[in-house]
């Protein structure tokens, strides 16, 4: 039967209708459930956790269960399949359902744990698009057939390489293989692999594999550098992240001209050189994190604005410079870390224009001047400032208006004034750190407690007064805190604590506070559960009642006056760590401290006594010094200290031998047993059997025998005191592999040997104390210019040293010639690198001002070198004078010959000069009188001469300073130095082998002039007659005006006869003698000595002068007689 036209006409759309009805079912309908449901058969995974696998089979059509996607063409075949997050812990393997899914476009498997290889079969999933496997759990080496997935565009196979444990591997097929047939991928994540390829071979497999390249992300890959030359071929990359792999290259310049490059993240690449600065100002760059090189170097360029720079990491790295201005133009800004370089300046005040600034951590640098402010920032949620040199008060205005701000960190700066209130104000604020600065004032008041979130407060070490605010005890979510060392007084209960429920540490140590422990209002049961408890110099006189207190783990009750014994429940905080309670009146312990967690244990500067108690098992510091122990070291006292760092005894009265069983720990850092009464020899043990062992103290006991020459190759000692005993013997030579010592004294002991030349290539010599024993012969060693550059304590004295003091020697002491541009620090060993004020502090004794000290903090500024007596002769060498940073210089009783160096008054920091019992010869130099910190001056018993130099100083020195030196004269000595006597001592000091024509020119024209004069008196009587007439008559003139009878030349009428016969009828003790009443007299006549009576005709005589008789009359005379009225 033919169906007409029209009729087929008039069927068709109702065909059509019809037949895409049932196009829509077939197509809505999920072809692959049967493997689907495979799949999560085969799947081991934690059905309370999942989210997707669980609702599986929950309706007919497998495209409607999570985690699936089916094609949109129709076809009902799963395209797509995330599975990621799904707690998987394993079923996965080649015979699995998922590699059913042929159709398969996208993959993910993240977040599970497979804990399995990689299945072959991956490689058959041929239309896949996107495979993320990232942290999934799969382990060992990628299969080569990866590489068959030619139609990647995205592989992700990172792993969480941060929790440690086996990862994936590329090592056959390697990386090239991997990626050689993947021309299409853009996106490659291989993060955690290791792939161990070095930068040539993975940056050119890189460049011609991958053209396409836009996403590398390979951190901690066991990658090395440096970043190939062929990388730049990468035109479309826009993320390239290399962080943690072992670059150690430059940032090449090619990074900058990537025009797509939106994020570059080169953390921990151990890069060096000098950054690009034409990588800040790619206009595309939204991230740069290149933080934790610590040998990168660079500065900012000034920023030009369109920039889209957003995050800015440059933490730990070596960028200096300043932060410049220009930074206000990245108004994208959101996240600028900083943290541990070295920029200088100020912190510019355009950073107030970043508002989109959410994180900012300039922490850990060398900023100066006032901060700026951050009240445009709205978003701001965390600054940190800490640790720079910025000052200044802090304007509250500062902090208006930012309600996000939850962090502020301005720590370890020099800021003063007064806390700003306004940060107490914001009411996202959780933690406000202010240590280490001048805050002064009162802590304000907190306003709006009962709505505050202020979780830590953190104000220790400033100058902060008065009392805590009331109100700090009702900020209820309070955790932190920490107001030690300030100068807060007043009482306070600590039952106050109770009232915050949240709080886990508290710190009022060092203020000038009362804490009252104990008391009719004092429930400490119910305190909260504190784990930090610092209550030092708190004037406690009881031990708070803590036994409640399960949770703390960090105790110091130190510097208090609390007595009696340590109570027994302190045993039972099973979770305590650090407990100092040094510096009290404690007499005894109740029990042993049997903490299984104790780890820091601090009883110094007590009353203890009796036997040495037992250290815990697990101890890594214990200070037992100081105290009234007075038994034996235990035998088996070694078996406690199996991880023991620091280990001292000191200052007790402990008797007997050092145990063998001290050797046997393997840790020990630290031995101090000084100041006892320990005896025997040394154990050889102690020397080469603590390998770890950097201080060892035994000063002040009664040791003998010799230094065991046990000193290992690996030796790693620092310092080493022996001083104070009986040793004797030699130096051991093995000393000389303790390459790394600071700290040698061998003082007070009875050594005999000759200098420690064996010590010369040891260069971290600080300390050198060889004081009073026998050593003898030369100091220097032959044949080198010197030693010890960084020496800065030496003490010779008292031995048998000799010769010449060596100029090459001394002046390689540059440790001495530093002067002000050294730290003020103290030398010292921090065995655990802590931060709560325990480490060992070196002691030594020096003779400083005449008194023998010690020093027990040997600051790194002091330096002082004692010479004295020994046997050195010649000069004091002038290079002592380029000893500038000297406080001591003590040369005394040896046979140093010559001047004193001027060049010593370039000493500015000097202190003590002792130069006495010398054969020193000539002036005392006029620059000594310039040391203006010269408080002890010495310079007694040699053979100096000429006026003592004055100024402020000198004029403080009594006599003694200068007895002994015949030649001297001025204050303070009685001895006044007259002109003309100073004037001989003078031409005298300083003679010269050359003539100097200034004096003797003058000298040859009075010369010449008075032989004129004098040689016609001599030659012709003529002459000499009218001379004395001449004379005659200025005398006859000028004498009687004065009182005086003159008799001229021709008028003596004493007779030598007379005086004679005179002289025999007179007696010697008359006072009165007749005379004629004539106008000449005659008698036994003295010039100066005899005067006449107001006759004129009696002679009258001192007979305490000495006479002589009666002038003679001659006529080759000018004799002239007058006498007094």
């Amino acid at each position: 039967m033919k169906i007409p036209l029209f009729t087929w006409i008039f069927f068709i759309p109702f065909l059509t209708i019809f037949s895409g009805v049932n196009v829509v079912l077939v197509s809505g309908q999920c072809r692959d459930q049967r493997p689907l449901m495979e799949l999560r058969n085969s799947l081991t995974f934690v059905q309370s956790a999942s989210t997707k696998l669980v609702k599986w089979n929950s309706t007919p059509n497998c495209c409607e269960w999570p985690g699936i996607t089916c094609d949109k063409g129709g076809s009902g075949r799963v395209i797509s399949l995330d599975l990621s997050f799904e707690s998987i812990t394993g079923g996965l393997d080649d015979s699995s359902g998922l590699f059913s899914l042929q159709f398969l476009q996208n993959l993910n498997l993240s977040s599970n744990s497979f804990n399995t290889t990689l299945p072959v079969r991956f490689a058959s999933l041929t239309d896949l698009i996107s495979l993320n496997l990232s942290s999934a759990g799969f382990i060992g080496q990628i299969p080569n057939d990866i590489s068959k997935l030619t139609k990647l565009v995205s592989l992700d196979l990172s792993t969480n390489y941060f929790l440690g444990g086996p990862a994936l591997e590329l090592e056959k097929p390697n990386f090239a293989t991997l990626v050689q047939n993947l021309a299409h991928l853009e996106e490659l994540i291989l993060d955690g692999v290791n792939i161990s390829a070095q930068g040539s071979d993975w940056g050119k497999a890189l460049s011609s594999s991958l053209p396409n390249l836009k996403v590398l992300s390979m951190t901690n890959c066991f990658l090395t550098g440096p970043l190939d030359d062929s990388l730049a071929e990468l035109r479309s990359l826009s993320v390239i992240r290399l962080s943690s792999n072992n670059l150690s290259a430059p940032v090449p310049e090619f990074v900058a001209n990537y025009p797509k490059l939106t994020a570059l993240q080169l953390s921990s690449c151990q890069l060096n050189g000098i950054f690009p600065q034409t990588v800040f100002q790619i206009p595309t760059l939204e991230i740069l994190d290149l933080s934790f090189n610590k040998l990168l170097q660079g500065s900012f360029p000034e920023f030009h604005q369109n920039l889209s720079l957003q995050i800015l990491l440059l933490s730990t790295t070596n960028f200096s410079g300043t932060l410049p201005q220009s930074i206000g133009n990245l108004e994208k800004l959101s996240r600028i870390e900083l943290v541990g370089n070295n920029f200088t300046g100020t912190i510019p005040s355009s950073i107030a224009n970043l508002t989109q600034l959410f994180y900012l951590d300039l922490s850990s640098n060398k900023f100066e001047g006032r901060i700026p402010s951050f009240r445009k920032s709205k978003n701001l949620n965390y600054v940190d400032l800490s640790r720079n040199n910025l000052t200044g008060e802090i304007p509250s205005n500062h902090w208006e208006g930012l309600l996000s701000l939850t962090y502020v960190g301005l720590g370890y700066n020099a800021f003063h004034g007064s806390i700003p209130s306004s940060l107490f104000a914001i009411p996202s604020m959780q933690r406000i750190q202010l240590s280490n600065n001048r805050f002064g004032g009162q802590i304000p008041g907190f306003p709006n407690v009962s709505s505050s979130l202020l979780d830590t407060l953190d104000f220790s070490s400033n100058k902060l007064e008065g009392p805590i605010p009331s109100s700090v005890f009702d900020l209820a979510k309070l955790n932190v805190l920490e107001l030690s060392s300030n100068k807060l007084n007043g009482t306070v209960e600590l039952h106050l604590v109770q009232k915050l429920p949240n709080l886990t540490t508290l710190g009022l140590s060092y203020n000038n506070l009362t804490v009252i422990a104990r008391g009719k209002n004092s429930n400490v049961s119910s305190l909260p559960q504190i784990k930090k408890l610092r209550l030092a110099s708190c004037n406690l006189t009881v031990f708070p009642d803590l036994r409640s207190q399960s949770k703390l783990f960090h105790l110091d009750l130190s510097d208090n006056q609390i007595t009696g014994q340590v109570p027994g429940w302190i045993s039972e905080l099973s979770l305590l760590q650090y407990l100092n309670l040094s510096r009290n009146l404690l007499v005894d312990l109740e029990k042993s401290l049997s903490l299984p967690s104790l780890s820091i244990l601090d009883l110094h500067r007590n009353h203890l006594q009796g036997s040495i108690p037992a250290p815990p098992s697990f101890i890594t510091y214990v200070d037992y010094s100081s105290n009234n122990f007075s038994s034996i070291i235990p035998p088996n006292i070694g078996n406690n200290l199996s991880f023991t760092f620091f280990f001292s005894l000191s200052n007790n009265h402990l008797t007997g031998e050092i145990p063998q069983s001290i050797c046997k720990t393997d840790w020990l850092q630290v031995l101090d047993l000084s100041n006892n009464s320990l005896g025997g020899r040394i154990p050889s043990c102690l020397i080469e059997g603590i390998k770890t062992l950097r201080v060892l103290n035994l000063r002040r006991n009664n040791f003998d025998g010799s230094v065991p020459d046990k000193f290992p190759r690996s030796c790693g000692l620092k310092t080493l005191d022996l001083s104070g005993n009986k040793l004797q013997g030699k130096v051991p030579k093995s000393l000389e592999n303790c390459t790394t010592l600071e700290v040698l004294d061998l003082g007070n002991n009875q050594i005999n040997d000759s200098f420690p030349c064996l010590l010369k290539s040891i260069l971290s010599f600080h300390v050198l104390v060889l004081r009073n024993n026998t050593f003898s012969g030369r100091i220097g060693c032959p044949g080198i210019n010197g030693t010890w550059p960084r020496l800065q304590i030496v003490d010779l004295a008292f031995n048998h040293f000799m010769g010449n003091l060596p100029h090459n020697c001394l002046e390689t002491w540059e440790g001495m010639m530093e002067g002000e541009n050294r730290n003020l620090e103290h030398i010292k060993y921090d065995p655990l690198k802590l931060t709560n004020g325990l480490y060992y502090q070196d002691s030594i004794t020096v003779t400083f001002k005449g008194l023998e000290l010690e020093l027990l903090k040997i600051l790194t500024v002091f330096t002082s070198a004692d010479f004295s007596n020994n046997n050195f002769e010649g000069s004091i060498p002038d290079v002592i004078g380029k000893f500038n940073a000297l406080y001591v210089l003590n040369l005394s009783h040896n046979a140093l010959t010559g001047r004193i160096p001027s060049s010593l008054g370039n000493l500015s920091q000097l202190e003590s000069l002792d130069l006495s019992s010398n054969q020193l010869t000539g002036q005392i130099p006029a620059q000594l009188a310039k040391l203006s910190f010269l408080s002890v001056l010495n310079l007694s018993y040699n053979r100096l001469v000429g006026r003592i130099p004055t100024g402020p100083q000198m004029q403080t020195f009594s006599a003694d300073s200068f007895e002994g030196n015949q030649g001297l004269c001025g204050p303070p000595l009685k001895l006044a130095c007259s002109n003309t006597s100073g004037s001989t001592l003078t031409r005298r000091s300083n003679q010269r082998k050359e003539f100097d024509w200034q004096f003797i020119v003058p000298g040859l024209g009075f010369g010449l002039g008075s032989g004129i004069m004098v040689a016609p008196l001599l030659f012709s009587k003529k002459i000499n007659n009218w001379y004395d007439d001449c004379i005659d008559k200025i005398l006859l003139v000028l004498l009687p005006m004065l009182g005086l009878r003159y008799y001229a030349r021709g008028d003596w009428r004493i007779k030598p006869e007379e005086t004679s016969d005179e002289e025999d009828s007179t007696d010697a003790d008359d006072d009165d003698v007749e005379v004629d009443t004539g106008d000449y007299f005659g008698g036994r006549y003295c010039v100066f000595c005899t005067k006449l009576d107001s006759t004129i005709k009696k002679v009258i005589h001192d007979q305490k002068c000495v006479c002589y008789e009666s002038p003679i009359s001659s006529s080759s005379s000018s004799f002239s007689s007058f006498s007094p009225s």
